[in-house]
C-alpha cells in the first residue's frame, strides 16, 4: 500500500527561500511577523492569515513568484504585484487571494510606524526570558528621523549599568543586523538572548572564541562573557528618546 504523504506547499518553500536570501532565521521571522511558530517546517498548506503576515513583512517580494515560483523573487520596475486570478495555483483560490489582500492591508495598517517592544532591555541584571512578542500587539510610533535611519523597533532601557550613556527609562531606537556573528569591537548593541534583551558594549573575549565580552558603562558592574550561541538576534542603536 502506497503511503500518501502531504508535501510542503510551494508558498512555504518560497518563503523559506526568501528568508535565506535575506539572512533571516525562521525564529527571527516568527517573532517579528507574528506568523504561527513552526509553520514553515510542516508538510502542509499555509493559512491566508500567515500569507498576509508574510506579505506585510516582505513588501519587496514578487507576488507571482511567491504563489507560483515564476519570475524574479523580488519586485522590479514593471513587475506585477500579483498574478492574474486564472493563473493562481489550485492551493490558492480566488477567494483566498481576496482574503490575503484584505488582511495584508489590515496588518500593514496596524503596524504603521516603529513598534515599541514591551520588554525592557536590561542595563543591569539579566531579565526573565520573555517570548512570543508580536508586532501587532505593540504600540507603534511615527518618528521620521528614526524611520529614515532604518529603525526596526523601539525598546525601553531598564537598570543603570549603562549610565551615564543610557539611563533607566530611556527609549532606544534599534536597527537589526542580519549577521548576528559580526561584531564591531567596542560598539554598543542590543542583544536578544535567553536571559532577555541586553544593552552592552561588546569586546572580544580573549582566549575564548565561543563567547563575547559584555561591558557596562557603569563601573560598578563587572564585565561578563556571553556565549555567541545564546545570541538570537543583534541590533545597533541609532537613536534615543529621553524624558526630562
Amino acid at each position: 500500500m502506497q503511503e500518501n504523504k502531504q508535501e510542503k506547499s510551494q508558498i512555504k518553500q518560497n518563503i523559506s527561500l526568501y528568508l535565506a536570501k535575506k539572512g533571516v532565521s525562521e525564529y527571527e521571522y516568527y517573532k517579528i511577523s507574528g506568523t504561527t511558530r513552526g509553520i514553515l517546517g510542516q508538510n502542509n498548506g499555509i493559512s491566508e492569515d500567515n500569507i498576509a503576515r508574510f506579505l506585510a513583512y516582505a513588501p519587496d517580494v514578487n507576488h507571482e513568484w511567491l504563489l507560483t515560483g515564476r519570475g524574479p523573487m523580488l519586485k522590479t520596475k514593471g513587475t506585477a504585484s500579483s498574478p492574474p486570478a486564472e493563473e493562481l495555483p489550485l492551493s490558492i483560490s480566488k477567494d483566498t487571494k481576496k482574503i490575503a489582500e484584505h488582511q495584508e492591508k489590515r496588518v500593514r495598517k496596524s503596524t504603521k510606524g516603529i513598534p515599541l517592544i514591551p520588554i525592557d532591555a536590561v542595563a543591569g541584571f539579566p531579565a526573565t526570558d520573555i517570548d512570543g512578542v508580536y508586532l501587532e500587539n505593540c504600540e507603534h510610533y511615527s518618528i521620521p528621523e528614526f524611520e529614515a535611519k532604518g529603525a526596526n523597533f523601539l525598546i525601553r532601557v531598564s537598570g543603570d549599568s549603562m549610565t551615564p550613556l543610557y539611563n533607566n527609562g530611556d527609549i532606544i531606537a534599534c536597527r537589526k543586523i542580519s549577521d548576528i556573528l559580526f561584531f564591531q569591537w567596542g560598539g554598543i548593541y542590543v542583544l536578544d538572548t535567553s536571559q532577555g534583551a541586553l544593552v552592552k558594549r561588546v569586546e572580544e573575549a580573549e582566549g575564548n572564541d565561543e563567547c563575547i565580552l559584555c561591558i557596562s558603562e557603569n563601573q560598578r558592574f563587572k564585565p561578563f562573557q556571553l556565549p555567541k550561541s545564546d545570541i538570537r538576534s543583534l541590533s545597533t542603536i541609532i537613536g534615543l528618546v529621553r524624558l526630562v
